[in-house]
Protein backbone atom coordinates (compact mmCIF):
# COMPACT_ATOMS: atom_id res chain seq x y z
CA UNK A 1 0.00 0.00 0.00
CA UNK A 2 1.55 3.16 -1.06
CA UNK A 3 1.91 6.18 1.76
CA UNK A 4 1.94 9.54 1.61
CA UNK A 5 3.96 11.96 3.50
CA UNK A 6 2.60 14.56 5.04
CA UNK A 7 2.92 18.02 4.34
CA UNK A 8 3.57 19.21 7.48
CA UNK A 9 6.92 16.85 7.54
CA UNK A 10 9.80 17.90 5.38
CA UNK A 11 11.09 15.53 2.43
CA UNK A 12 14.60 15.83 4.08
CA UNK A 13 13.79 13.79 7.01
CA UNK A 14 13.79 16.96 9.44
CA UNK A 15 10.25 16.48 10.59
CA UNK A 16 8.78 18.21 13.29
CA UNK A 17 11.34 18.65 15.59
CA UNK A 18 14.08 19.34 13.40
CA UNK A 19 12.29 22.19 11.92
CA UNK A 20 11.68 23.35 15.43
CA UNK A 21 14.91 23.26 16.09
CA UNK A 22 16.16 25.10 13.28
CA UNK A 23 13.50 28.08 13.73
CA UNK A 24 14.61 28.20 17.38
CA UNK A 25 17.92 28.61 16.27
CA UNK A 26 17.53 30.98 13.34
CA UNK A 27 15.66 33.18 15.90
CA UNK A 28 18.09 33.39 18.91
CA UNK A 29 20.34 33.91 16.14
CA UNK A 30 18.67 36.94 14.68
CA UNK A 31 18.50 38.31 18.13
CA UNK A 32 21.59 37.65 18.41
CA UNK A 33 23.37 39.34 16.17
CA UNK A 34 20.66 42.38 16.36
CA UNK A 35 22.02 42.77 19.42
CA UNK A 36 25.58 42.54 18.62
CA UNK A 37 25.03 44.80 14.93
CA UNK A 38 23.62 47.46 17.85
CA UNK A 39 26.53 47.35 20.18
CA UNK A 40 28.80 47.75 17.86
CA UNK A 41 26.96 50.34 16.27
CA UNK A 42 25.67 52.45 19.14
CA UNK A 43 27.79 51.58 22.48
CA UNK A 44 29.66 54.32 22.88
CA UNK A 45 27.01 57.42 21.80
CA UNK A 46 24.79 55.02 24.25
CA UNK A 47 27.71 55.41 27.25
CA UNK A 48 28.02 58.71 26.90
CA UNK A 49 24.23 59.37 27.07
CA UNK A 50 24.70 57.50 30.24
CA UNK A 51 27.45 59.17 31.85
CA UNK A 52 24.98 61.73 33.57
CA UNK A 53 22.60 58.89 34.82
CA UNK A 54 25.20 56.81 35.95
CA UNK A 55 27.40 59.51 37.99
CA UNK A 56 23.96 60.23 40.20
CA UNK A 57 23.72 56.59 40.54
CA UNK A 58 27.17 56.52 41.84
CA UNK A 59 26.62 59.39 44.59
CA UNK A 60 23.60 57.44 46.03
CA UNK A 61 25.61 54.96 46.50
CA UNK A 62 24.91 52.59 42.84
CA UNK A 63 26.80 51.91 40.06
CA UNK A 64 27.40 53.06 36.51
CA UNK A 65 25.33 51.55 34.02
CA UNK A 66 27.07 49.55 31.91
CA UNK A 67 27.21 50.12 28.19
CA UNK A 68 25.53 46.30 27.53
CA UNK A 69 22.26 46.92 29.45
CA UNK A 70 22.21 50.55 27.85
CA UNK A 71 22.51 49.01 24.51
CA UNK A 72 20.01 46.25 25.49
CA UNK A 73 17.63 49.08 26.02
CA UNK A 74 17.83 50.89 22.95
CA UNK A 75 17.74 47.24 20.90
CA UNK A 76 14.45 46.43 22.55
CA UNK A 77 13.19 49.93 21.82
CA UNK A 78 13.84 48.79 18.03
CA UNK A 79 10.88 46.69 18.59
CA UNK A 80 8.89 49.99 20.47
CA UNK A 81 9.27 48.26 24.02
CA UNK A 82 9.73 51.57 25.84
CA UNK A 83 12.24 52.21 28.41
CA UNK A 84 10.87 53.26 31.88
CA UNK A 85 12.94 55.56 33.76
CA UNK A 86 12.58 56.99 37.15
CA UNK A 87 11.53 60.63 38.21
CA UNK A 88 12.45 63.16 40.40
CA UNK A 89 8.93 63.07 41.98
CA UNK A 90 9.48 59.83 42.38
CA UNK A 91 6.75 58.45 39.76
CA UNK A 92 8.00 57.21 36.30
CA UNK A 93 8.57 58.12 32.86
CA UNK A 94 8.80 56.26 29.89
CA UNK A 95 10.47 57.04 26.40
CA UNK A 96 11.92 55.09 23.53
CA UNK A 97 15.39 56.43 22.57
CA UNK A 98 15.16 55.00 18.72
CA UNK A 99 12.13 56.67 17.96
CA UNK A 100 12.54 59.84 20.07
CA UNK A 101 14.41 63.06 19.00
CA UNK A 102 17.95 62.06 17.69
CA UNK A 103 16.94 58.64 17.18
CA UNK A 104 18.09 56.33 14.32
CA UNK A 105 15.53 55.27 12.84
CA UNK A 106 17.58 52.92 10.67
CA UNK A 107 17.83 50.68 14.21
CA UNK A 108 13.92 50.19 13.41
CA UNK A 109 14.69 48.33 10.12
CA UNK A 110 17.12 45.74 11.80
CA UNK A 111 14.86 43.66 14.35
CA UNK A 112 12.40 43.36 11.32
CA UNK A 113 15.12 42.71 8.55
CA UNK A 114 16.73 39.68 10.72
CA UNK A 115 13.96 38.39 11.87
CA UNK A 116 12.62 38.01 7.80
CA UNK A 117 15.65 36.62 7.03
CA UNK A 118 15.62 34.17 10.09
CA UNK A 119 12.24 33.05 9.14
CA UNK A 120 12.79 32.31 5.68
CA UNK A 121 16.19 30.21 6.20
CA UNK A 122 13.77 28.32 8.68
CA UNK A 123 11.91 27.88 5.89
CA UNK A 124 13.96 26.91 3.21
CA UNK A 125 13.28 23.61 1.20
CA UNK A 126 9.95 23.16 3.61
CA UNK A 127 7.92 22.55 0.40
CA UNK A 128 3.95 22.99 0.94
CA UNK A 129 3.11 26.66 -0.21
CA UNK A 130 3.20 30.05 1.71
CA UNK A 131 1.25 28.64 4.59
CA UNK A 132 3.31 26.22 5.56
CA UNK A 133 6.51 28.35 4.91
CA UNK A 134 4.56 31.02 7.20
CA UNK A 135 3.63 28.73 10.14
CA UNK A 136 7.78 27.23 10.06
CA UNK A 137 9.25 30.55 9.55
CA UNK A 138 6.66 31.78 12.46
CA UNK A 139 9.19 29.38 14.56
CA UNK A 140 11.77 31.33 15.32
CA UNK A 141 9.93 32.87 18.08
CA UNK A 142 10.85 29.68 20.02
CA UNK A 143 14.81 31.12 20.17
CA UNK A 144 13.48 34.87 20.40
CA UNK A 145 10.99 35.16 22.74
CA UNK A 146 13.61 33.66 25.67
CA UNK A 147 16.38 36.23 24.50
CA UNK A 148 13.53 39.12 24.63
CA UNK A 149 12.13 37.53 28.43
CA UNK A 150 15.83 37.84 29.60
CA UNK A 151 16.41 41.24 28.43
CA UNK A 152 13.25 42.19 29.97
CA UNK A 153 14.09 40.95 33.61
CA UNK A 154 17.88 41.04 33.45
CA UNK A 155 18.80 44.66 32.38
CA UNK A 156 16.72 46.78 35.32
CA UNK A 157 19.44 48.83 36.64
CA UNK A 158 18.85 50.55 40.13
CA UNK A 159 19.74 54.53 40.82
CA UNK A 160 22.02 54.43 43.68
CA UNK A 161 20.74 52.41 46.94
CA UNK A 162 16.71 53.24 46.13
CA UNK A 163 14.01 51.97 44.89
CA UNK A 164 14.33 54.08 41.54
CA UNK A 165 15.31 51.60 38.44
CA UNK A 166 15.59 52.16 34.41
CA UNK A 167 14.58 49.16 32.72
CA UNK A 168 12.71 47.80 29.85
CA UNK A 169 8.61 47.25 30.41
CA UNK A 170 8.43 44.24 31.16
CA UNK A 171 5.08 43.46 29.12
CA UNK A 172 5.26 44.78 25.96
CA UNK A 173 9.16 43.08 25.95
CA UNK A 174 7.73 39.59 26.23
CA UNK A 175 4.41 40.41 24.19
CA UNK A 176 5.90 42.52 21.52
CA UNK A 177 9.49 42.01 21.39
CA UNK A 178 9.10 38.24 22.05
CA UNK A 179 6.04 36.84 20.34
CA UNK A 180 4.72 39.05 17.85
CA UNK A 181 7.73 40.17 15.91
CA UNK A 182 9.23 37.29 15.50
CA UNK A 183 5.88 35.30 14.61
CA UNK A 184 5.09 38.06 11.86
CA UNK A 185 8.33 38.75 10.93
CA UNK A 186 9.61 35.19 10.74
CA UNK A 187 6.31 34.08 9.18
CA UNK A 188 6.48 36.79 6.03
CA UNK A 189 9.98 35.58 5.80
CA UNK A 190 9.29 31.81 5.61
CA UNK A 191 6.09 32.70 3.31
CA UNK A 192 8.64 34.40 0.89
CA UNK A 193 10.89 31.52 0.66
CA UNK A 194 8.25 29.37 -0.42
CA UNK A 195 6.35 32.05 -3.14
CA UNK A 196 10.02 32.10 -4.21
CA UNK A 197 10.54 28.43 -4.89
Amino acid sequence: MPTTQDASVRDDGLGLGGLLARGAIGGASAWLVGYLVAYVWKAQAVSESLRGVGFVSELLGGEAIPAWKGVTWLFLNAHFVATRIPTIAGGTRTTNFVTGEGGSTLLLALPALLLVVSGAVAAYGRGGGPLDGAKTGGSVVLGYLPLSTGAAFLTSHAIGDTQAAISPDPVTAILLAGAVYPLVFGSVGGALTEIAE
